[in-house]
């Protein structure tokens, strides 16, 4: 039973493309899992796990499977079913990564599928790590202009205000601060190296744009590369997540007016003259190509004051997903 894992930087298409596999016969999409970061470090490779942390883990995955990563956690719901999937694992085989393996097993069966598709954005960091640990895995790396991915950052924290259920005050404000133009910048190039790292069949890089504006013929290419038919019902998937307009779960299909946003405006000239400057050069390799615009100097003022102001407030609300801090930190800086 191969794994699919739809990888990129954050608002580049990854949970369009989940919902897009998650339409075929064979694929089950898993919310975010955010196991690999969160629930597991490289340290954690080799260690076996006693029989309360396997739970713990197992549990925990489960929770997500069902209600979703921002859901509440209630691993007493889950304890009979993670207890009956730890026990078919050898305690000599007892780690994080055979957990995740069988449980992500277990919830595509209940579903009657045969390949799990995890859409956590976040792994384009650990690719060499899943595929060391899962070779028979697929590796979809979505990229998209980091103007589009800035403006949708910016925007991120109004989720809870256009139907996104999920979104507490929490992370609203979570949201909210990790929204900087620098920071979404470099986290843009870092993904990209990142995606870019590990030269490797296993891994086809689809660019947002070409989903939009070319569906059924990047929908095919990714089926032929997965080994799984190709149909047109595939790009059926609701209007649902965008950080601009409400969610309309009866409308169906792909909306290619979510290409080059960035141009219809919700930026100033400064947030796209930092976001050029910082990407500039993987922007025109791969297509994006910026436009002549001056920066207003006190708003570059405005943005440099603010800084690390954003970046300290960004690093205490995120503490929380980070299991190794170092590494997750390590693998961002690229």
């Amino acid at each position: 039973m191969p794994f699919i894992f739809v990888v990129g930087n954050s608002r580049s298409g990854t949970t369009m493309m989940g919902r897009i596999l998650n339409n075929h016969e064979l694929v089950h999409t898993f919310p975010e899992l955010h196991f690999f970061e969160q629930m597991w470090s490289a340290k954690d490779e080799a260690k076996i796990l006693n029989e309360e942390e396997a739970m713990k883990i197992s549990a925990r995955l489960l929770n997500i499977s069902v209600a979703g990563y921002f859901a509440k956690k209630e691993p007493l719901k889950y304890d009979a079913e993670a207890k009956e999937i730890v026990s078919k694992i050898p305690l000599q085989e007892l780690t994080a990564l055979q957990i995740f393996s069988t449980v992500i097993r277990h919830e595509a069966g209940k579903h009657g599928k045969n390949y799990p598709c995890d859409q956590t954005p976040q792994n384009v960091f650990y690719i060499t790590e899943v595929l060391d640990a899962f070779p028979d895995s697929y590796i979809i790396n979505m990229v998209r202009d980091p103007r589009d991915v800035l403006l949708s950052q910016k925007r991120k924290w109004k989720r809870r205000f256009l139907g996104g259920a999920h979104a507490t005050w929490y992370e609203t404000i979570r949201a909210w601060t990790n929204y900087h133009p620098f920071t979404i910048s470099k986290l843009w190039n870092s993904a990209i190296r990142a995606g870019e790292s590990v030269n490797d069949s296993r891994i086809m890089t689809v660019q947002f744009e070409s989903l939009l504006q070319n569906a059924d013929h990047t929908i095919n290419s990714i089926c032929s590369f997965l080994n799984i038919s190709f149909s047109i019902d595939l790009k059926q998937v609701p209007h649902i997540g965008s950080s601009s307009g409400m969610d309309k779960n009866d409308v169906k299909g792909i909306n290619r007016d979510r290409a080059q946003s960035w141009g219809k405006g919700g930026l100033n000239k400064t947030e796209i003259w930092i976001c050029q400057n910082t990407c500039g050069a993987i922007m025109k390799r791969l297509g994006y190509q910026p436009v002549n615009i001056s920066a207003n100097p006190l708003y570059i003022i405005f943005y440099y004051i603010i800084f690390p102001v954003k970046l300290g407030f960004a690093f205490l609300l995120n503490l929380h997903r980070m299991k190794n801090i170092l590494e997750t930190v390590r693998k961002r800086i690229r």
